[in-house]
């Protein structure tokens, strides 16, 4: 991909606007991982603790999937709302998706229709069924907070003002490690719906403040920008409709993976070891899970300053990944911070040592699918993540084969390969578009 030169009528970008701009980001995605910590470490001193973190952890599958169409409003908003006209388009398109989401979610925790996919699909058994259920009816209602928070999210990081995404996230912390310490005091902590309700109370605390800042930031805007061109509702949705099937596409993997690897000679081990391991590396990689707003909001002023930014901040968490994976500072951390050891530890290493492809791969996909967003070439991003899981369940049944005993290990370097035919995909995509630009 050609990157042009900054001119004597471009606005350069400087570094440290570029790092001020996604420090705030990097923190807030970071600080997501905690608030989970909250609930589980409050769900692990309920009297019976496997089945209440059992419900909540099934319950939070579900809600994983749907919340996925409603996170992807931020990043239809910060690339396509410049003027009141943008923004009332997304509002309204907003709500027509939060409206299907929570028509779906009354179906599933309302109807025998539920009961089919919890025991169906999911195997929840008969004693877990209903406390599943009865969780799953509390985070449908946080899909809703979660859609609106991103909507205002999405104007606040276009005008720049990140640090409320902090903030935001901050103060929901908070809240919720507040409302988990009152419930512990009253020896309320007996469902796994008390964890859905302190992740409630988290949600719409960020929501509210989301929704504050961002409303400021929306009486400033024009009413109609020049030579802004989103002034049809079929517009947003030809923007958003490819990042939710996208999104849909890549959440398959993982479930692939942990069938797959139940499949091999120690599948505990297997299964928990990638879990183990991913979780660090979705740590990791939450520090460059926002390369994409920079390339939204900076790169049409400063491409040769967004791609060094890029450059540099995309060997952090593979730098990080390395210290874990190949010091005693990593055992440590295994042992100490998250509480495994002996079989389980050595599998857990091993694994997130096979996972440096993926965390090299991610920040430049970000990147590059920053572009497409910008160029407003979506589509493209559903036919890059259906090669990425192409790619990654084919090795994983050719590694399941070859090497049974390579634990989860095999998981994470079909993950990995998976993630680098998603790049060739993607860089392929850009240089073909570049070249006929170019003619």
């Amino acid at each position: 991909m050609k990157i042009k030169k900054a001119d004597s009528n471009s606005q350069q970008v400087s570094f440290r606007t570029l790092l001020y701009f996604f420090i705030p980001l990097g923190l807030s995605a970071s600080l997501v991982t905690i608030s989970h910590v909250i609930i589980n470490s409050t769900l692990a001193r309920a009297p019976e603790p496997a089945v209440v973190i059992a419900s909540y952890s099934v319950a939070m599958s579900l809600f994983a999937l749907l919340e996925r169409c409603a996170v992807i409003l931020r990043q239809t908003c910060s690339t396509l709302v410049r003027d009141r006209i943008s923004y009332k388009l997304m509002k309204n398109a907003t709500f027509y998706v939060l409206a299907a989401i929570f028509l779906l979610s009354l179906i599933l925790a309302y109807s025998p229709l539920g009961e089919v996919f919890f025991s169906g699909l999911l195997g929840v058994s008969d004693r877990m069924l209903q406390p599943t259920i009865d969780a799953y009816r509390v985070l449908m209602f946080v899909t809703i907070f979660s859609g609106v928070r991103c909507l205002y999210q999405g104007v606040i990081i276009s005008n720049l003002k990140t640090k409320w995404l902090t903030i935001g996230m901050v103060i929901r912390l908070i809240a919720m490690a507040s409302l988990a310490w009152i419930l512990l005091e009253n020896n309320l902590v007996n469902h796994g719906y008390i964890g859905a309700y302190i992740f409630l109370a988290g949600m719409a605390v960020e929501a509210l403040v989301s929704v504050l800042e961002g409303r400021l930031i929306v009486r400033e805007l024009p009413q109609k920008k020049d030579k802004h061109r989103i002034r049809q509702q079929s517009q947003i949705f030809r923007f958003y409709s490819p990042l939710m099937v996208a999104s849909l596409i890549a959440v398959s993997v993982t479930p692939t993976i942990n069938a797959v690897l139940g499949w091999s000679t120690k599948a505990e081990i297997a299964i928990a070891s990638y879990a183990v391991a991913l979780s660090v590396v979705h740590l990791l990689n939450s520090i460059a899970s926002y390369v994409h707003q920079i390339v939204i909001n900076f790169y049409p002023k400063d491409q040769g300053a967004v791609l060094r930014f890029t450059a540099i901040m995309s060997l952090i968490p593979s730098i990080m990944l390395m210290i874990i994976g190949y010091s005693p500072l990593g055992i440590w951390i295994f042992e100490n911070i998250i509480g495994v050891s002996g079989e389980l530890l050595d599998h857990s290493i091993l694994a997130l040592r096979f996972f440096v492809l993926f965390t090299l791969c991610f920040p430049w996909i970000d990147f590059a699918n920053g572009i497409l967003m910008i160029r407003n070439k979506t589509k493209i991003m559903s036919f890059s993540q259906t090669g990425n899981v192409v790619a990654a369940v084919a090795s994983l049944f050719i590694l399941i084969f070859v090497y049974p005993d390579g634990g989860g290990s095999i998981g994470a370097l079909a993950q990995s390969i998976g993630f680098l035919f998603e790049l060739i995909i993607l860089s392929i995509f850009l240089k073909t578009a570049a070249t006929v630009k170019n003619r």
